[in-house]
């Protein structure tokens, strides 16, 4: 359902409505590293607000996408409502947005694809829907469940291998409480499978590419050339020579001087540092360009508000690590973007308000 509204107007004579109307086809550009569902979140509600729309799948996981565009012909999609391209991204987006056809871009993707698109779209005027890069910080305060944090902290950190946009990927923890929630965090990090993701058995499988190997060996290798210290990790398994392998990696002692603290790190490197109070971890948290989500592990109703409120990002998790669900708004501040992906603002995305002034 898509509604408007009556608005009660200054004279009797007249009736003021807003109707929500679709904004036209749409472009959108999805990644690589959940390539169906985050595909699925751009084409679902445009088409559901009457959106044709144009996919440009990742050129290293294309047939998701193209499953998905049969998956919707079986079902009786109507033919041009949804449509397909493959090729080089920087040639097909600068030419769909150049069309006067497309009305609406959506990317998910990093933060130098995003800065292009809207220079792009500032050329046509185009609105756009960004979901960019993230730093997602973990507050862990000293009334928390301080093991049973660690190990959800650990576990959700080298989920896909640490290739998520909204992975923990910044440990900050109370100084009373760190040594314990450290340990706990490292038994549970040497305790994963390291393999072929297709076995049962298997906790982290590989990186999607060699250049994710690469910048993971640089974070870890510019920590400890900084002072910080290696508890896990570091390299490549042992054993798997072929592949893009890394281990679950576990890093102390680091500070805002370090790539890992500053950078994306998207890969199994896990930072973990400290902090004193509540206005230090705030500080420290939100000491980066990027504000998609955020993280907090407390008892105290108090303390929970005060910190989600306090965190500048645009989505908190408060005793929990798993934020993605298609009720609620998915998106960012600052460098990681603007415009939400579901809840009700997903379709607001992908319409148009036009208000009517009937005299009578």
């Amino acid at each position: 359902r898509i509604y408007g509204r009556t608005i009660d107007g200054h004279s009797r004579g007249q009736r003021l409505l807003v109707l929500r109307q679709p904004i036209g086809p749409v472009a959108a550009f999805s990644p690589w590293n959940f390539p169906l569902m985050l595909a699925a979140r751009k084409v679902a509600p445009a088409l559901a607000a009457g959106c044709s729309v144009i996919l440009k799948p990742p050129r290293e996981a294309p047939r998701s996408a193209l499953w998905l565009a049969r998956a919707g012909a079986a079902a009786g999609l109507p033919p041009g409502a949804l449509n397909i391209v493959t090729g080089d991204a920087g040639p097909l987006a600068a030419q769909l947005i150049a069309s006067p056809v497309i009305r609406k871009i959506s990317l998910t993707g990093s933060v130098p694809v995003g800065q292009e698109l809207m220079r792009l779209c500032a050329e046509q005027v185009k609105p756009l829907t960004l979901e960019l890069g993230g730093h997602s910080p973990v507050l862990v305060f000293a009334d928390a469940d301080v093991e049973q944090a660690a190990e959800l902290c650990a576990r959700a950190k080298f989920r896909n291998c640490g290739q998520v946009c909204i992975s923990a990927s910044r440990f900050y923890v109370e100084e009373s409480v760190a040594d314990r929630f450290r340990d706990r965090f490292v038994a549970v990090a040497r305790g994963l499978r390291v393999g072929d993701g297709r076995r049962p058995d298997t906790d982290v499988g590989p990186l999607a590419n060699p250049r994710r190997v690469a910048a993971a060996e640089h974070l870890v290798r510019d920590a400890l050339d900084k002072g910080a210290r290696l508890l896990c990790g570091g390299g490549r398994p042992a054993g798997l020579t072929r592949g893009f392998f890394f281990e679950p990696t576990v890093i102390d002692g680091v500070d805002s001087r370090m790539a890992v603290m500053v950078d994306e790190p998207f890969g199994p490197v896990a930072p973990i540092a400290t902090f004193t109070d509540l206005a230090d971890g705030l500080q420290q948290a939100n000491a980066t360009q990027f504000g998609l989500a955020g993280y907090l592990f407390t008892t105290s109703t108090r303390t929970a508000f005060l910190a989600a409120e306090g965190l500048d990002v645009g989505m908190v998790g408060v005793n929990t690590l798993l934020l993605s669900t298609p009720e609620a708004p998915f998106g960012g501040v600052k460098r990681s973007g603007f415009g939400r992906e579901g809840g009700t603002e997903w379709i607001d995305a992908y319409t148009v308000a036009k208000y009517l002034n009937i005299s009578l």
